[in-house]
C-alpha cells in the first residue's frame, strides 16, 4: 500500500483547483440507467469511487466512454458518456459493491426502469453501520416487493412503480437521491417529505430536469415529483466539491497560508464558512472561486456540532478536529451523523494533539504544536485529516492506508506541493 510523506512547517500560497464532488458525481452517474440515451457528464473527478461505479456500470450494460478532458494545469475534470441503451443484466454484485457504498445507488434506477433489482448490501468507510433502511421502505411505499436474502436486496415491481407521500424520520442524502430517480419513471406524483437538502440532491435533481423529469422543490426538504414515461439523454456538469473546497480551506488556515480555491462556493459551504471564520480564517469570495487566509495571524478554538445540510457536515469533522488541535482555547466537536467517526483521533494524538472523547463528542484543547509521526488512516476523511495535521506539524509525518485518501481525493500531494508543501507518496514499505 502507498503512503504519504509530508514534512511539516511550510505555508501554502497558490491557488488549487477544486474538482468535481464525489458525492454529487456518483448519483448523477447512476442515474444514466433510467435512460436509453446518453447522458453526458462533464468535471468528473479523477478517483478511486469514480472508477469502481464505472466498473459496475459497465457490468450492468452501460457503455462508457471517455469524452475529453476540462480545465487545465493538469487537474482537469473528466467529460464520460454513459448510455444505457440495453440493461444486459440487474444484479450488482457483492465484488463491486462492498468497496464502495454510494453502489446501492443503482438500486431505485434498475428497480424503476426494469421493475427488478438485485444489489448487494453496501460497504465502503468503516465509519458506522449506516443501514439502507430508509430506501427500502420508501421503495417499499412505491410498490416494491424487497427481500433481504443472502446479503442481497432482492426487489422486484412486476408491476411497475406507483407515486407514494414518503415522509423520511430523518434527512437521508442517499434514501433521497434512490427514491427521487425512482420516483422520476414512477406512475403518478411522489412526494419526499424531510428531503435531504445538500447541494448534491438539488445537483441530481436539476440533471433528472435535463433528462426530462418533473420535479418541483429543488433545495428544499419537499420534493414533489410527477412520473413520466421515459427519460431522454442529457448534458450535465458535476457542481464543484464543497467538501475539497472545505479541507483545502483548513489546510490555509493550519498552515497560516493564503490560498484561492477555484471553482468553490460559498453558499455551497452551508455552517462551514460560520465556523471558519470563527476560528479565525476568512473566506473572501473571487471572480474565480474563494480566497482563503487567517484573518488576523492567530486561530481559536470554536464549538462543532455535526448536522444534515446547511447545517455542518460530517465530512468535514476529522479535518476540523485536525485544525482545532492547533487553535488556542478549547472547542467541543460532536458528531451526530455517524457513530464510529472518531477513528482518527488515536492518531492525531500520536501527534501531540489534546483529545478527550465523551461519548459522540471530542474535547480538542489545542496545543502550541503538532509532532510528526507514523500514523495509519482509517477512513476517507481520516486520513486528510492526517495530511492536513502533518502540514502543520514539526518534523516528518508518515501516513499509511492512504488509498482510504484516494477514494475522494484527486492527487492531493499533487495540488499540496504545488502550493509549497513538501509532500511526497512513497510505496510500500
Amino acid at each position: 500500500m502507498d503512503r504519504i510523506c509530508i514534512r511539516g512547517g511550510r505555508r501554502l500560497q497558490g491557488e488549487i483547483r477544486i474538482g468535481g464532488a464525489k458525492n454529487a458525481a456518483l448519483p448523477l452517474m447512476a442515474a444514466s440507467l433510467l435512460t436509453e440515451g446518453t447522458l453526458r457528464l462533464s468535471n468528473l473527478p479523477h478517483l478511486a469511487d469514480i472508477t469502481t461505479l464505472v466498473r459496475l456500470l459497465t457490468t450492468l450494460g452501460v457503455a462508457i466512454e471517455m469524452n475529453g478532458q476540462d480545465g487545465n494545469g493538469g487537474h482537469a475534470g473528466r467529460t464520460l458518456d454513459l448510455c444505457a441503451a440495453e440493461i444486459a443484466q440487474t444484479e450488482a454484485p457483492y465484488d463491486l459493491v462492498r468497496k464502495m457504498r454510494a453502489s446501492v445507488l443503482v438500486l431505485g434506477p434498475l428497480l424503476a426502469r426494469c421493475g427488478r433489482a438485485r444489489v448487494s448490501l453496501p460497504g465502503g468507510c468503516a465509519i458506522g453501520t449506516r443501514p439502507i433502511d430508509m430506501h427500502i421502505r420508501a421503495l417499499q411505499q412505491m410498490g416494491a416487493e424487497i427481500e433481504l436474502e443472502g446479503g442481497y436486496v432482492e426487489a422486484r415491481a412486476p408491476k411497475g412503480l406507483k407515486g407514494a407521500h414518503i415522509v423520511f424520520n430523518m434527512p437521508s442524502v442517499g434514501a433521497t437521491e434512490n427514491v427521487l430517480m425512482a420516483a422520476s419513471l414512477a406512475r403518478g406524483e411522489t412526494v419526499i417529505e424531510n428531503a435531504a437538502r445538500e447541494p448534491e440532491v438539488g445537483d441530481l435533481a436539476r440533471c433528472l430536469r435535463a433528462m426530462g423529469a418533473h420535479i418541483d422543490g429543488i433545495g428544499t426538504d419537499r420534493l414533489q415529483i410527477e412520473g413520466v414515461d421515459a427519460l431522454g439523454g442529457a448534458e450535465h456538469a458535476v457542481i464543484a466539491d464543497r467538501i475539497e473546497a472545505g479541507t483545502y480551506a483548513i489546510a490555509a488556515a493550519i498552515t497560516d497560508g493564503d490560498l484561492e480555491l477555484v471553482g468553490a462556493r460559498l453558499d455551497e459551504l452551508g455552517a462551514v464558512g460560520e465556523a471558519l471564520a470563527g476560528a479565525g480564517l476568512t473566506l473572501e469570495e473571487t471572480p474565480r472561486g474563494l480566497r482563503a487566509r487567517r484573518t488576523n495571524g492567530s486561530l481559536a478554538g470554536v464549538d462543532v456540532m455535526t448536522e444534515p445540510f446547511p447545517g455542518f457536515p460530517t465530512d468535514l469533522q476529522a479535518q476540523t478536529m485536525a485544525l482545532m488541535a492547533t487553535a488556542e482555547g478549547a472547542s467541543m466537536i460532536t458528531e451526530t451523523i455517524f457513530e464510529n467517526r472518531f477513528m482518527h483521533v488515536p492518531e492525531l494524538m500520536r501527534m501531540g494533539a489534546n483529545i478527550n472523547l465523551h461519548g459522540g463528542s471530542a474535547m480538542v484543547r489545542g496545543v502550541p504544536r503538532l509532532t510528526g509521526a507514523p500514523v495509519m488512516a482509517t477512513d476517507l476523511r481520516a486520513s486528510v485529516s492526517l495530511v492536513l495535521a502533518g502540514l502543520a506539524a514539526e518534523g516528518e509525518t508518515v501516513i499509511g492506508r492512504v488509498y482510504h485518501l484516494d477514494r475522494g481525493y484527486e492527487r492531493v500531494e499533487e495540488k499540496l506541493a504545488l502550493c509549497g508543501a513538501e509532500i511526497e507518496r512513497l510505496g510500500e514499505e
